[in-house]
């Protein structure tokens, strides 16, 4: 999805809008051609739910514009299959991450993020440091004046992984996580390492709720991410998590759990 300003993707909103109509498609009968629900057009077009590729995509299926939607969606701004995922974490009241192998990004220290970031050899060094700043700053919304509630699953794998000059930066990695799940708003939750197999372990993904009730998911992979919008895909991920958090300690046993970890990694 193109990183391209709101005005901007109002805009092919609004496109999309005027060949329904000129079509004489009602939202019910377009959703049915391009994918999704009327409520879904209808959130979509009303400016209450994000415009993704995958919208864009089935409009021009629905309308039979050979692509043209989709074209303007990626012409017009910057590449960045990140984007729509920043836009819904920015707005949500509840965030909820699962991490098997990782840290999330909103709760990575400098150093951690960057020696995440570097192990994408083809990054320049500008840019890993330009990406280490922008992971940092999204951080804010954790610390604004109206956090989202944020719950996070991690698995204890990636809290105890080692490695040439990495044990003081887990040290001090681990230390912030347990600072953090302080907090009111922040829920750390740990799945231990004699916890077996699990779904979770299929890959990470992250669930965005809006004040409306809307809930959005992410999924990242080796080559970026997709955000998930489609009720029925948003449907099973929300399972998902239930059951990876079901295996997961409670609270304050996962709190004492990662006290222990930041002591096996010694001094920061």
């Amino acid at each position: 999805m193109p990183d391209m300003p709101n005005p901007v993707a109002a805009f092919i909103v609004g496109e999309i809008r005027r060949a329904r109509g000129a079509a004489g498609m009602t939202q019910e009968a377009f959703g049915r051609s391009a994918g999704f629900s009327a409520s879904h057009v209808s959130a979509v077009e009303g400016g209450t739910r994000a415009l993704t590729l995958d919208f864009a995509r089935g409009a021009d299926r629905a309308l039979s514009t050979g692509g043209l939607f989709e074209r303007l969606a990626m012409k017009l701004g910057t590449p960045s299959w990140f984007l729509p995922w920043l836009d819904a974490e920015r707005g949500a009241t509840q965030l909820r991450y699962f991490e098997p192998n990782l840290i999330p990004g909103l709760l990575q220290v400098e150093h951690y993020a960057r020696a995440v970031l570097r192990t994408v050899d083809s990054l320049t060094d500008d840019e890993v440091e330009q990406r280490v700043k922008a992971r940092l700053d999204r951080q804010a919304i954790l610390t604004g004046a109206r956090p989202p509630q944020f719950v996070a699953v991690l698995d204890e794998a990636a809290l105890r992984r080692t490695g040439d000059g990495l044990g003081g930066i887990m040290a001090q990695q681990v230390a912030h996580l347990i600072a953090m799940a302080e907090l009111p708003h922040v829920h750390v939750h740990v799945i231990p390492l004699g916890g077996g197999l699990h779904v979770g372990l299929s890959g990470p993904f992250a669930l965005a709720r809006f004040g409306e009730g809307v809930w959005v998911a992410h999924l990242e992979n080796q080559l970026g991410g997709d955000v998930v919008d489609k009720d029925d895909e948003v449907a099973t991920l929300q399972a998902r998590w239930e059951s990876v958090r079901n295996e997961a300690l409670p609270r304050r046993q996962s709190i004492e759990l990662l006290k222990e970890v930041e002591s096996h990694h010694g001094p920061q």
